[in-house]
């Protein structure tokens, strides 16, 4: 949280922050102006506020006393800060900007506005049935249906200049200064009624592209996934790390939604969420739930995370643990007495333990494995296969740590938790090729497909033969 965020949270409509050298800042409005602080501010102090919360460019005019503007999305509201120089006189002016909370939206009146142009492709790519819209500028759109890409050939191809006005329509102000710093950037938007989606705005050799992931906004239930009894029984765990894992649009992000509703609905708790970006939004039910975003609400996963340990947790999701800082946070968590999900890109839950071991020094991994053996309590390895007649149907790898596995850990055996899995059916664990295998028997997969999909190729083909299946290979990934 930024310095300044303490006095921006105290501004209500109609108000501005003035900072100036010399001087103690002050809270204007109609009724007068009111010290914030008894301190007085040099301007090398209010350079230091204002620049913790700039952008890089404004940064860089702060530094050599010019003028600057930018707008700032802070924790809990958004503001426009302006800046001018007098010689060694420094002034700030900081004033309530556009950008609302979502608790400032749902109060406010419904006002009708011109929509986006984008929301005219996203509305065609909901209608279709797709998953996802890619957007590459000199290109027709393409969308990706039961997870091939197809064309739209009747659409026009879409010039850079027209990219570039779709996508900057819809970007916030700091998503728009990210791109322009690293040219890539991600958030989250919204079709009230429609959907939500998960959206990547990118640069390549052709120039602006984006890729728009649908978001369903209506959760789908852990009974509509038809979710074991043994993996729903993981949410009312009082404490651990359960993972959900798979490759990139596997259905983690589903997965992990229908088992946080599921803690909303049995459960009276505080449910913590930290996502990149928030993707579906969970209203209160039996429990108290909070979700916060990467880059919007909070600096970085670890960062939230970190700040979640103060603010009385019960549950912890964890939208990626994709660095070591993260990972270790989330352990810790784990075993101090809190339930915590999370997400890794692994294809096995084998593979996910070794994943989370390898990503500490040499001189950790004994004492992490030692950690890992008792806070994880399962892992979901997850992947999507194309069903017969259209549609996608999830295969799941499941791992519940018992005592055997818990001591493979500590032993650091890992290659041997398939053959425990294998003696563990009865208790919820499934291995991927016999959940494949299912799905080939019951005509739900092709065997082509589910080949496709499988980590042990060779056992699942003598699978097949088993049973006399025959397995056309040609033109299959090896």
């Amino acid at each position: 949280m930024a310095q300044l965020d303490k006095f921006i949270e105290k501004m209500q409509t109609g108000q501005e922050i003035i900072l100036e050298s010399g001087k103690a800042p002050v809270l204007k409005g109609e009724a007068g102006a009111a010290p914030m602080m008894a301190q007085q501010l040099s301007s090398a102090q209010i350079t230091s506020l204002v620049q913790e919360i700039a952008p890089a460019d404004s940064r860089d005019l702060i530094a050599q006393r010019k003028a600057a503007k930018f707008e700032y999305a802070g924790a809990v509201k958004s503001v426009v800060v302006a800046c001018a120089a007098d010689g060694d006189q420094l002034t700030a002016t900081i004033s309530l900007g556009s950008r609302r909370t979502d608790a400032a939206v749902c109060a406010a009146p419904a006002v009708r506005e011109a929509e986006p142009e984008i929301n005219t492709l996203l509305r065609r790519m909901a209608k279709m049935g797709a998953s996802d819209l890619h957007l590459t500028s000199c290109h027709r759109p393409m969308v990706r249906i039961n997870g091939d890409m197809v064309e739209l050939s009747d659409h026009s191809v879409i010039k850079q200049d027209r990219m570039s006005a779709l996508l900057d329509a819809i970007m916030q102000t700091h998503n728009a200064v990210q791109f322009r710093e690293i040219n890539d950037t991600d958030f989250a938007y919204e079709i009230a009624g429609l959907a939500r989606f998960r959206v990547n705005v990118f640069m390549d050799r052709f120039g602006m592209g984006a890729v728009f992931r649908q978001v369903p906004i209506e959760i789908v239930t852990a009974e509509k996934l038809n979710l074991s009894k043994e993996i729903m029984d993981l949410c009312y765990l009082s404490k651990g790390l359960v993972l959900v894992t798979g490759p990139t649009g596997s259905g983690k992000s589903t997965t992990l939604c229908a088992l946080v509703d599921f803690i909303n609905r049995h459960r009276k708790g505080h449910i913590i969420t930290i996502e990149d970006p928030i993707e579906f939004v969970h209203q209160k039910k039996s429990c108290l739930i909070n979700q916060r975003e990467v880059h919007v609400h909070t600096k970085s996963f670890s960062q939230a995370l970190r700040a979640a340990l103060r603010e009385d947790p019960d549950i912890v999701l964890v939208g990626e643990m994709r660095d070591l800082e993260t990972i270790s946070i989330a352990i810790e968590t784990a075993e101090t007495g809190h339930l915590v999900f999370g997400t890794l890109h692994t294809t096995t839950a084998a593979s996910t333990v070794d994943r989370i071991i390898d990503q500490f020094p040499a001189d950790r991994q004994s004492q992490i494995r030692t950690m890992l053996s008792t806070s994880l309590k399962g892992i979901i390895s997850q992947t999507l296969c194309k069903k017969i007649g259209g549609g996608r149907v999830a295969a799941m790898e499941v791992l519940f740590v018992n005592s055997a596995v818990s001591n493979l850990i500590r032993e650091s055996k890992i290659y041997q938790i398939p053959s425990v899995m294998q003696t563990g059916k009865k208790q919820g664990m499934t291995m991927l090729n016999d959940v494949l295998f299912k799905y080939v028997m019951d005509r739900v997969v092709a065997p082509e497909d589910a080949y496709v999909k499988a980590i042990d190729k060779p056992a699942f083909v003598t699978l097949l033969k088993s049973r006399g299946i025959a397995l056309n290979l040609t033109g299959l990934e090896d």
